[in-house]
């Protein structure tokens, strides 16, 4: 391919070819991915699990392992195939895990990694193809295929998204692979005379039509697989189709056609006899997702947006940092849309992808309900079209070392961090709780299971006898995965349901409450009549202590009530709640997890807390709780104390700051403050100094002769505020600051 330099970017240098090999950079991508997948603790989606991770799980090990399936597959509206690739994995963890004779411990990590392996690597493809499409594009070797995969690595949502199990996920890798395949060719409109000539021996070789048309089969197929996966898909196929119809020759509209129609049958028959041996009946997911969703609207009961989500928030949360780089992308390749003699192709490859970064958005915004994974596969298109933007904005800053360019670096240097913290924040910190519980959950179950219950779950038959923890989800539905990270099929577990109101009238619909909702909007008039036993019988001891029994999973649907468990699972924003209603029960905490800053549903705010039956338990987490408080108490005092002698050794050599004794003073006191939360926290005798309890005259007598003598601890917290640092003038509107006594530090 001839250069351009008004379209395309520069090339780099030669010695830059021996680390640009195709498989270094394959190699490189999926150990970076790799990494991706393992740092990523987070909860996403609930599709992330139950879309995938468990009707793969029922189709590896059977329907009587507790693999919780949806209202989705019981009405047929999602292809089998998805769930299929994650199912032979867990086969495949699970012989392997068997054949080495693994732990049980190390059995379950198995199966929990295996998906993330798997789905690493299939990002990996996904980010290797976008780099082979931008050098179909800028050509191999340049400034804009490179600045291509770098905004791919560094793009938080890649990060964030690209290797969990959502078969959005998956669809966004096929699609690319397919647009790598696909014949730009045809839609580039006729070869001009100039090259013609050049060209006709080349179009006449039977080698290169051959391999044009096994390269469109392997694109069709694709394509029809992602349609199959997300039926939404077929937009983009749509769109470029449709551009290849008017701009190739007739010939080439009969080529298309036939393979069209050979590759979409074929793949729809595969997909056909999967969904039959899956479902057990013959069916069609994509008209049942088009049925229930657009003709029963059954997507609105799980939220509306704006027409203008995708403009709004969709790209922003997709690009991120990227956004002005991509709408200036946009912007000229749909400005300069001349085709001329060097990059006819790479013109309309430009052109048509941006056609479909804007028709598939914008036929979306017609449906209500909107999420921003539903154009999660036209994000590597968009990082082609911003590529060049990027370079040129930022190419000389790296290019030159004049200071004059220092801004530009110093704007990349703060995208670059930006980037960084929003990935490691959403894939290490917001929403992490969800994960950690069900880690906590198998470990209780690995401690009080019986010897055999270190099971492998392919092993166990539906009439086994096993020892197994029960544990109850109060929140709202699908809040954290399932039995793909319980793995054990005897945690006999359950949770609050949502199903959407399926067959029901206009009218009903619009009172419809799910079982989540109907929780929330009363907990108490719940519990009394959902529970078995309601509020007034409740388990004085975990059932695990009875003895060996066998719980089945959890049925589909919701049951009519549920069982008190061993273990109560909630958000703090419910805690003071259930603090109510269960005083003076056996109920109580017995471990707890951070799980957000912030959050903008209301039920999911705060901890994830776990109440447990088991009074060791509980005594064992106040133990626990208790020395890291006072593990963080001795390394404050241990601050205390260097400072102290710091102070002392300014004061030696006539130096003075009045910063220090302030800063010191306050710290101390806010210390001491939450030093009397905690000893009241963790005492269990009443006190008489909360001030809701009534004290006579007498109390507060006997209080100061019983006052206890300053401890080291209470002395070193009073020092800083005790020495003689320079205070504020009166003059100037301050106050000389009083020591801290005794009395003002623990009374």
């Amino acid at each position: 391919m001839a250069p351009n330099s008004s379209s395309r970017a520069c090339s780099l240098p030669s010695s830059s070819a021996s680390y640009s090999s195709p498989s270094n950079i394959l190699v490189f991508l999926v150990a970076f991915r790799l990494v991706n997948a393992f740092a990523v603790r987070t909860f996403f989606q609930p599709d992330e699990f139950f879309q995938s991770l468990e009707p793969a799980w029922q189709i590896a090990f059977g329907k009587g392992q507790g693999a919780w399936i949806t209202w989705e597959w019981h009405h047929q509206l999602r292809s089998s195939l998805h769930p299929l690739l994650f199912a032979a994995i867990y086969k495949i963890a699970d012989l392997f895990a068997s054949a080495l004779n693994l732990p049980v411990g190390t059995r379950a990590e198995l199966l929990i990694a295996g998906p993330k392996i798997v789905q690493a690597v299939v990002s990996a493809i996904g980010d290797f193809y976008t780099w082979k499409l931008a050098s179909r594009i800028y050509g191999e070797d340049t400034t804009g295929a490179w600045t291509t995969l770098l905004a791919t690595v560094l793009n938080p949502w890649q990060w964030f998204c690209s290797t969990r199990t959502l078969s959005n996920c998956l669809e966004t890798t096929v699609t690319i692979v397919a647009l790598d395949l696909w014949p730009w060719q045809w839609s580039a409109g006729p070869v001009p005379d100039s090259n013609r000539q050049k060209n006709a021996g080349r179009e006449r070789d039977e080698a290169e039509a051959q391999g044009l048309l096994w390269s469109l089969r392997q694109c069709l197929s694709l394509a029809a697989f992602a349609c199959i996966l997300r039926p939404t898909n077929v937009l983009i196929w749509v769109t470029l189709a449709g551009v290849a119809w008017f701009r190739s020759s007739w010939n080439q509209r009969k080529i298309l056609v036939r393979e069209v129609l050979i590759c979409g049958l074929t793949v729809l028959g595969i997909s056909t006899i999967a969904d039959r041996l899956f479902y057990g009946i013959w069916t069609f997911p994509p008209l049942r997702f088009l049925y229930f969703n657009l003709a029963q609207s059954l997507a609105v009961f799980y939220g509306r947006n704006d027409w203008h989500y995708y403009l709004s928030q969709g790209y922003p949360l997709l690009l991120t940092t990227y956004v002005p780089f991509a709408i200036i992308g946009l912007y000229q390749t749909l400005r300069n849309r001349s085709f001329s003699a060097f990059d006819r192709v790479q013109t309309a490859m430009r052109v048509q992808l941006a056609a479909v970064c804007i028709v598939m958005p914008l036929a979306l915004s017609l449906i209500s309900h909107k999420e921003v994974r539903f154009i999660y596969p036209l994000l590597p298109s968009l990082h082609i079209l911003a590529a060049l933007p990027l370079h040129r904005y930022f190419g000389e800053a790296f290019y030159y070392s004049s200071s004059a360019y220092m801004p530009k670096r110093l704007t990349f240097l703060f995208l670059v961090l930006v980037n960084l913290v929003i990935a490691l924040y959403t894939t290490l910190r917001h929403a992490s709780g969800p994960l950690n519980v069900l880690g906590y959950l198998r470990h209780q179950h690995e401690v009080h299971s019986s010897p055999s219950g270190g099971f492998s779950p392919a092993s166990l038959s539906s009439g086994s006898s096993e020892t197994g923890i029960s544990a109850g989800f109060l929140m709202p539905c699908h809040s954290t995965p399932w039995r793909s990270h319980l793995v054990y099929p005897t945690i006999n577990a359950w949770a609050l349901s949502c199903e959407p109101p399926i067959n029901l009238s206009e009218a009903e619909k619009a009172v419809y409450r799910d079982e989540a909702d109907q929780f929330y909007d009363d907990p108490s008039g719940f519990l009394r009549q959902n529970m078995a036993g309601g509020l007034r019988h409740l388990p004085r001891r975990p059932a695990y202590a009875s003895g060996p029994r066998f719980i089945p999973g959890p049925s589909t649907s919701a049951p009519a009530q549920h069982d008190w468990p061993d273990y109560l699972v909630f958000f703090a924003q419910l805690e003071p709640t259930l603090n109510n209603l269960l005083r003076g029960s056996s109920y109580a905490e017995c471990w707890r997890t951070f799980n957000t800053d912030w959050h903008d549903d209301w039920r999911r705010k705060g901890d994830i807390v776990v109440w447990c039956l088991d009074s060791s338990e509980q005594d064992a987490w106040r133990t626990a709780t208790k020395r890291t408080l006072d593990q963080r108490e001795h390394h404050f005092e241990r601050i205390v104390e260097a400072i102290k002698k710091e102070t002392g050794g300014n004061q030696k050599s006539g130096r003075k700051s009045l910063v220090p004794s302030l800063f010191w003073s306050s710290s101390a006191s806010s210390f001491a403050s939450w030093k009397r939360s905690m000893q009241s926290f963790f005492s269990f005798k009443p006190s008489s100094s909360w001030p809701w309890a009534p004290r006579s005259r007498a109390d507060v007598l006997w209080a100061k002769f019983r006052r206890p003598a300053p401890t080291l601890t209470d002395r070193v917290l009073a020092l800083p505020s005790q020495l003689s640092w320079p205070s504020w003038p009166t003059w100037a509107g301050g106050k000389k600051k009083r020591g801290l006594t005794d009395r003002d530090l623990w009374s």
